[in-house]
């Protein structure tokens, strides 16, 4: 049965309930793509851990001195407080509204009243 162009869920799981009748070949195409993204992304892995690994086996034993330990510990530290910082701004402004898509030509813009009011739910 056909209710507004989806088909009916009766006897269905619910993900089979999801596919559009008309959207066959734009989910073949969609598959072919994202299979597509993933092999090229993991050539790219595949690459770089070759890699890595033939330098760290071809490259003579070089000392590293304790300053140089320290100093990899607090670029760790800084790019993790980097990260974690960048990642609470995310969150804040995705809670408090500043990530709503702004006004185009012709449509009026939202004050911070009416702002204010759609983000405490």
């Amino acid at each position: 049965m056909d209710v507004g162009g989806w088909r009916s869920c009766a006897g269905r799981t619910i993900l089979n309930c999801m596919e559009p009748l008309t959207d066959k070949p734009q989910n073949t195409r969609r598959l072919l793509g994202t299979g597509a993204l993933v092999l090229s992304l993991l050539a790219i892995l595949a690459a770089s851990i070759w890699l890595a690994a033939r330098t760290w086996l071809t490259t003579p034993d070089v000392e590293v001195p304790d300053f140089g330990y320290f100093y990899m510990g607090l670029g760790i530290v800084f790019s993790l407080i980097v990260g974690c910082g960048l990642m609470a701004l995310v969150f804040y402004s995705s809670r408090h509204g500043y990530d709503e898509q702004g006004a185009s030509y012709g449509e009026p813009a939202v004050d911070d009243t009416q702002r204010d009011n759609r983000s405490d739910h």
